[in-house]
């Protein structure tokens, strides 16, 4: 896909700004019906307005980047602009007065899509390592305790990758990586990064598998939308991305990492999957049904059972109580996280629609912070 201008106006009207802006309207479809906030002199406020205002909150999905980060992966400057007025670059006082309005004790830190896993060589490496030490010594020296990261990864270089992920874990305290979909035209089950998930298993961090976008191949045949007379680069981007292709991508991901043995070769090994599952909910009945036969004697345990073994879940930027309850349904409520996916999602919006929701206040607990505390090794 060509660089070409894309306005700015456009860029800001995306899937989540659109939603968000829906939201406010009344219009947000799925979403809970929170009370008034409202500080006016006589506004009403309900009793779910105000419900479990004292539950703490871990978000795992938040994303940083800087102006270095920006240059590289924005597809024109009309992007790079957009992406530098999110609050991406803020990592400081501003971010911290928007968690603490919202809730929020922690948030774990990861590099914007697709971080820096497309430089080849030294130059990856380098850049990763600045990336994370940037982490290590800014924020998370100067805020103790409010922010942790995954660990962004140079995954043209495997070995460097798992090198790097290690470092970060034990010298700067990460608590994973953050991979974002393809790596080049490979995905993680490629026998090229088993030093990544071999270290990952035996560090016992997660991985974090979130979306990217896909290679020219793949996007001119899925997402390059031809006919007379059109020519809207950033429709099919989007339609690649958060309109559609993303979900699909990282769901696919999980499959092959199944069915290609990963989890029976390294069965301590976690992934953690935004998005409400990305697609997983809706699709959960049919993949066990359709696959637990071709897959009976290649692996070790039933289909089903890696997703209740091996993956984890995070409600980023899907404020929907129906999708929450589909999750539970098939995913245990020990192995459902909570996140935002700031910038891109409202902090506010997230945490007043947790705190709606009608679950037992042990099961919101467990997905607002306790069950990132177990697997993150961290607390609040």
């Amino acid at each position: 896909m060509k660089k070409s201008a894309i306005p700015l106006e456009t860029l800001r009207m995306g899937r989540r700004s659109f939603l968000s802006g829906a939201t406010a309207l009344g219009v947000g479809a799925g979403l809970s019906a929170c009370g008034s906030n409202s500080d006016e002199p006589g506004a009403e406020v309900s009793d779910i307005s105000v419900r479990d205002q004292d539950l703490r909150f871990i978000a795992t999905e938040e994303t940083y980047s800087t102006d270095e980060l920006i240059a590289l992966n924005a597809i024109n400057d009309d992007h790079a602009d957009y992406l530098k007025e999110t609050g991406l670059a803020d990592l400081g006082p501003g971010r911290i007065a928007a968690m603490d309005k919202a809730g929020i004790n922690v948030q774990i830190l990861s590099a914007h899509t697709p971080g820096v896993q497309d430089l080849l060589g030294q130059e990856g490496n380098d850049f990763a390592y600045r990336l994370n030490k940037m982490i290590a010594k800014g924020p998370m020296a100067t805020y103790p305790g409010r922010y942790r990261a995954y660990a962004t990864l140079p995954l043209r270089d495997p070995v460097a990758s798992a090198d790097e992920l290690e470092r970060a874990v034990r010298e700067d305290g990460f608590v994973g990586a953050m991979t974002n979909g393809f790596v080049g035209s490979k995905f993680l089950d490629h026998p090229d990064f088993e030093p990544v998930l071999a270290r990952a298993d035996a560090l016992g961090v997660p991985i974090y598998l979130h979306p990217g976008f896909p290679p020219k191949e793949v996007f001119n045949t899925y997402y390059s939308i031809q006919r007379p007379g059109y020519n809207d680069d950033y429709q099919d981007y989007i339609l690649s991305g958060s309109g559609y292709g993303w979900h699909q991508e990282v769901l696919t991901q999980c499959l092959r990492l199944i069915m290609t043995g990963a989890f029976d070769r390294f069965p301590r090994l976690q992934m953690i999957v935004g998005h409400m599952g990305e697609g997983l909910p809706f699709y959960y009945e049919r993949i066990v049904n359709d696959l637990q036969d071709p897959t009976e004697r290649s692996l070790t345990k039933p289909i089903g059972q890696y997703f209740k073994d091996n993956f984890w879940f995070t409600t980023s930027a899907f404020f929907q109580d129906e999708l929450l309850e589909l999750l539970l349904r098939h995913i245990s409520v020990d192995r459902v996280m909570f996140a935002i996916d700031y910038p891109f999602a409202d902090m506010n919006e997230g945490t007043d629609w947790f705190r709606a929701i009608d679950l037992p206040r042990e099961t919101k607990e467990k997905v607002a912070f306790r069950n990132a505390e177990k697997l993150l090794g961290i607390s609040v």
